[in-house]
């Protein structure tokens, strides 16, 4: 599946692929953030993504347990059948650690 999306004013794709339970999920940012995107080490891993079954429960729980959460709100995205939802959270080193919930 893949589908494409806006960011900071331009527009960039995605591509979710699935084999069994697994998912990965390979997306190209816009051409404006490419350049701080190539001035990455090879083997950089941009996040985590982490299921969940009740996204806005999951969002709820984790902001009153006090992390750092990145989005306002869940951001829902047109992938997969009937869309998912997903935010991001910045854990003790600044990595990100995304969760989400496929509709």
């Amino acid at each position: 599946m893949s589908a494409g999306f806006d960011f900071d004013g331009g527009k960039g794709s995605v591509a979710m692929m699935q084999q069994g339970s697994i998912i990965i999920e390979l997306y190209q940012m816009p051409e404006k953030e490419l350049a701080e995107i190539k001035s990455r080490k090879n083997g950089h891993i941009d996040h985590i993504a982490f299921d969940v079954s009740d996204i806005d429960e999951a969002f709820i729980a984790i902001k009153n347990a006090g992390f750092s959460v990145i989005e306002d709100a869940p951001v829902l995205l047109p992938f997969w059948k009937k869309g998912c939802k997903y935010f991001n959270i910045t854990g003790p080193d600044g990595e990100r650690l995304e969760f989400n919930q496929i509709l």
